[in-house]
């Protein structure tokens, strides 16, 4: 008879290699059959929880890159090693030339009105805006001044006109809109005309090159 391993039958109070208790309400026979299915199964192994501190990862969690959303970048200068150098906006703001501002057209010089009103300085234009309303004579005289600086004209002559009884709406009107933001950067000077000219009722305009 071959010697076999000797099954010890659990009581209602003696819990298998599981740590489970048989029930109370079995029979001999299934003492036994309780024996040897639990000698049967491996008791699991414990395992002690990680100990996580605080704002540490967890031992199985990988790292993660952190995800940089592309935007402009900063102006600065590369440094060594190609390290870029990051000036502060101020700086760069201080740096930033700013439009130089446009002087307003003056009176011309008496040499240069002589030298119009004799013709030794050519006029090589004229527009004469008799018969138009304010708002359309300043429209055609801005129009006229743009495209004369446009062809290279130094000298032109704008004829306004007296008005009735010396009160004309344009000839009172023509100094503003020379010396306006609109046409400073086309007009370098006017005066009064000569006689011949116009007298009163005309101007001289030089332009810009």
């Amino acid at each position: 008879m071959s010697r076999g391993r000797r099954i010890r039958t659990p009581t209602a109070k003696t819990p298998d290699v599981t740590g489970r208790r048989p029930p109370k309400d079995l029979t001999p026979e299934d003492h036994r059959i309780w024996a040897r299915v639990s000698g049967s199964v491996t008791p699991p192994k414990t395992r002690k929880a990680p100990r996580i501190t605080p704002g540490a990862l967890l031992p199985d969690e990988p790292l993660r890159p952190a995800t940089v959303r592309a935007g402009p970048k900063p102006a600065g200068s590369i440094g060594p090693g190609g390290s870029t150098k990051i000036r502060p906006a101020s700086a760069v703001l201080a740096k930033a030339p700013s439009p130089a501002p446009r002087a307003a057209p003056e009176e011309l010089e008496p040499r240069r009105q002589r030298r119009l009103s004799r013709e030794r300085d050519p006029i090589e234009a004229s527009i004469d805006l008799h018969g138009f309303g304010r708002f359309e004579a300043e429209d055609q005289l801005r129009a006229f001044l743009t495209q004369s600086r446009a062809r290279g004209l130094r000298a032109v002559l704008v004829v306004t006109g007296q008005g009735r009884r010396g009160g004309g709406i344009i000839r009172a009107s023509i100094h503003e809109w020379l010396q306006g933001h609109a046409l400073r950067g086309v007009v370098s000077g006017f005066a009064m005309a000569h006689r011949r000219h116009g007298g009163d009722g005309a101007i001289y305009v030089t332009l810009k090159r």
